[in-house]
């Protein structure tokens, strides 16, 4: 009996150990209270029925044999899930309390409001099945949840209600398929009192990344209002994400991503007779934050202390208080898809050719499938979903969960990573769109489509069947190099499926990419923004930068956050940062772009690289690149970030910009910066002994380098074949560049495409002695064993020459 006799327990009395008597929503409530509540984690006060207290329930109304009597015949054929799931609630529904029970919730309630000095305190009342939330068994809203309970009378319906949602059909059938035995698995119910989060905010944390299992950080969901909305994917909340390992230092702020979400209803309080109800927010609610940065930080601090206590990821939900403005974590559980996914093997899609894109959400999974659509707007249509479709639909909860398991992959067009739609795609092991927004009005059924997860956070479905290929990468076959082999990165959407890759860093991440997909803006268009004469552009510049008095700290914030989320994922190894690379045409297309680029004939020997970055017609917006690389360093603490220079093309050139970036706070060799510079141009071979004395390494960029060896425009199709990055002359211009640099003390690697499509390139490489070579992520394995073959045929000639000389 574990020493409990009673019907009722109090929260703070609990361990984790009791599963048995409580489930596990309450004995972790428990232990949190005893043994975190020291380190600041605030948990609302609370008690619980035990499972005595429901078998007492069971036993006293003599249901055991009625109740075992229709799940056999269930399981025999004589009836369907429906009918048995009804005729059981109903039972428990009918069912009368034992008077010792009742009294003893009734008695703890009381006491529970004398605690919270009101005289009847409203609570949160949920269910805890004994074999919920253990770490082989979880699963999305099995059992009911009942908020803003306020009465005696009130509060033994809801319990009531608790223990008949055992027997709903999501639970019968779940327990079926895991072996449970449904006359061994209780019911506890969790009576807390209430948050005031209908006044404030709520939503649900991880201590893991939900899609890729990284494991460095914190994953939040928030919308205003009670939780329930963002665990039924009722709304789009906002995401933020916190890197844990700078979490400790207190001068450091690193929240590596902030999304605002749509927010357009919020849950609050209603009546007795309907508890709670939607209402909309107000445009304010819609476009701010919920959460500060402060409690950003102080969640995810939270979240680090649980799972650290727990020794696994955990998968939290938290409130709000708005009287008190006081945080609470309300339920904390193991996290069970991630932490049991195999991490020796996973598989990268790559998509060859698509149609259209039709609709965007964010991505659930990594993978990528095409089908036919099949769309369901109700619940009360499931009847006619499809095996093997993509189910379309507004929204999930736990009844669809029997046809979600015959899906091919989910869209939705509301929620967010922590949705019940999201969460019940990852148990599946299916990929899922959601918070798309307008799925159910540009797709329908019978459409041939292509959903993609595979292309960062952000997802995507494509008209039509597009022709795509998977690859199976196995951490066992990489082998250990000396050289080092890093990752070429651009879209931070994308970075984080890549850290079980055993990279030695990031050799180049592509500042480009998160101006043009997250910024969208050209920085000069923000600096002059008052002076914009483009009114439509202006317009836009104006919504995107709603948030922001001082339209340039857009820039600066969207750029760190875009880059520290590539920064985080090999941290503390190096990631080196390229600044801006765009020509002039391509810096155009950006938002106001227009009215500050000249119009070249050949942008790709033209104003690009260093020589924008001293230039009156661009200085300006280089230092909201460097400002936004200083707050990436300092505030969020990536030390590890190394900035390189592309493009620069004499001597002078470097050190202009050099100077430039002092005056921008970003000093080479202060705080252990390094700068490195891109050796591209035949220049910075030719000087390379010059260009050592100014930069801590190169980074030779094949690609420009062999068009300015050969002469040849690399995007030329008529001279396509004479474009050969194995050409003598480039391969003369890279061994000289790499002695130079050997012989100077720098550093030196490469990041051009040639070693991922060229084998013998790879051992070219290394037989020159270079210190890293930087590759295409889904190339990594291959370059990796290139790499490993080429030193051991260099050992073995050394050996071999060696043993030639006379002793």
């Amino acid at each position: 009996m574990n020493g409990f006799v009673a019907p009722i327990v109090w929260l703070e009395k609990l361990k984790r150990t009791d599963v048995a008597k409580v489930g596990g929503k309450n004995s972790s409530l428990g232990e949190m209270i005893q043994e975190l509540g020291q380190h600041g984690v605030d948990v609302p006060p609370g008690f619980a029925t035990t499972s005595d207290a429901y078998w007492n329930f069971i036993d006293q109304n003599h249901l055991r044999e009625p109740v075992g009597k229709l799940i056999a015949d269930w399981t025999a054929g004589k009836a369907t899930l429906s009918e048995t799931g009804a005729a059981i609630r109903q039972l428990v529904l009918r069912a009368d309390w034992p008077e010792a029970t009742a009294e003893a919730i009734i008695q703890a309630y009381r006491e529970l409001s004398g605690r919270a000095a009101r005289e009847q305190v409203s609570v949160a009342v949920r269910s805890s099945a004994t074999a919920e939330d253990l770490p082989d068994a979880s699963f999305a809203g099995q059992q009911e949840t009942f908020l803003n309970i306020v009465g005696e009378a009130e509060l033994l319906q809801a319990c009531k209600r608790c223990f008949a949602s055992l027997f709903t059909d999501r639970a019968i059938s779940y327990r079926q398929a895991k072996g449970f035995d449904h006359m061994k698995v209780a019911l506890s119910v969790g009576i807390q009192q209430m948050v005031r989060s209908d006044l404030g905010g709520s939503g649900v944390m991880f201590s893991i990344d939900t899609e890729t299992g990284f494991d460095k950080v914190v994953i939040i969901d928030a919308a205003w209002g009670l939780g329930e909305n963002v665990v039924q994917g009722a709304v789009d909340p906002d995401e933020y994400q916190v890197f844990k390992p700078l979490l400790e230092d207190p001068t450091l702020m690193p929240i590596i991503s902030k999304r605002c979400g749509g927010k357009t209803i919020k849950m609050i309080y209603g009546t007795a007779q309907e508890p709670t109800r939607n209402v909309p927010t107000s445009k304010a609610e819609r476009s701010a934050f919920v959460l500060s940065d402060e409690e950003i930080l102080t969640l995810a601090r939270w979240a680090t202390t649980i799972e650290r206590h727990y020794g696994c990821a955990m998968d939290m939900e938290w409130a709000r208080d708005g009287h008190t403005q006081r945080l609470y974590i309300v339920q904390a559980r193991p996290e069970t898809v991630q932490s049991n996914r195999d991490t020796a093997v996973f598989s990268s899609y790559q998509i060859k050719s698509k149609g259209k894109t039709l609709v965007k959400g964010l991505s659930i999974g990594d993978a990528v499938v095409s089908g036919q659509v099949c769309l369901i707007e109700n619940a009360r249509d499931i009847g006619q979903f499809i095996d093997g479709s993509i189910l379309v639909t507004s929204t999930t909860d736990p009844d669809w969960v029997p046809i979600m398991k015959r899906a091919a992959a989910i869209v939705t067009d509301h929620g967010g990573r922590t949705s019940h739609a999201a969460i019940v795609s990852r148990e599946l092991g299916l990929p899922a769109v959601v918070g798309t927004g307008t799925a159910t009005q540009v797709l329908h059924s019978g459409q041939e489509i292509t959903v993609s997860c595979a292309e960062g956070d952000e997802a995507a479905i494509y008209e039509g069947l597009a022709d795509y290929e998977v690859q199976t990468l196995d951490m066992d076959d990489v082998p250990a190099t000396r050289t080092k082999v890093m990752l070429n990165l651009a879209n931070p959407g994308a970075a984080f499926r890549w850290w079980r890759l055993p990279a030695d860093g990031v050799g180049l991440a592509r500042m480009e990419f998160v101006i043009s997909n997250a910024i969208r803006i050209h920085p000069m268009a923000l600096v002059n923004f008052d002076t914009l004469t483009d009114q439509k552009a202006k317009a836009e510049i104006a919504g995107l930068t709603a948030a922001y008095a001082d339209k340039s700290v857009y820039f600066v914030d969207k750029l760190a956050e875009g880059l520290a989320r590539i920064a985080s994922t090999f941290h503390p190894k190096p990631v080196i940062v390229r600044m801006s690379d765009f020509k002039t045409n391509e810096y155009a297309g950006l938002l106001g772009g227009g009215a500050f680029e000249p119009t070249e004939e050949n942008p790709m020997i033209g104003f690009r690289g260093a020589s924008r970055y001293y230039s009156p017609l661009y200085r300006e917006g280089f230092a909201l690149e460097c400002r936004a690389i200083r707050k990436l360093r300092n505030q969020l603490g990536f030390k590890n970030v190394v900035v390189m220079i592309p493009f620069c093309r004499s001597v002078s050139e470097a050190e202009k910009v050099l100077e430039v970036m002092a005056e921008n706070g970003l000093r080479r060799g202060e705080d252990d910066l390094q700068v490195f510079v891109m050796c591209e141009i035949p220049s910075n071979v030719i000087l390379a002994k010059q260009f050592a004395q100014h930069f801590d390494g190169f980074s030779i960029g094949s690609n420009d380098l062999t068009q300015l060896t050969l002469g040849v425009d690399r995007d030329s199709g008529e001279l396509a074949d004479l474009f050969d990055e194995q050409d003598e002359a480039v391969k003369w211009m890279i061994r000289k560049v790499i002695g130079e640099a050997k012989a100077a003390g720098a550093k030196i690697g490469l990041c051009g495409q040639a070693p991922s499509d060229h084998p013998e390139f790879a051992k070219f490489l290394v037989e020159c002695g270079i210190d890293s070579i930087s590759v295409t992520p889904d190339s990594f394995i291959a370059v990796k064993q290139n790499v490993s073959e080429a030193e051991m045929a260099n050992e073995a000639g050394a050996q071999i020459f060696a043993d030639d000389i006379p002793g």
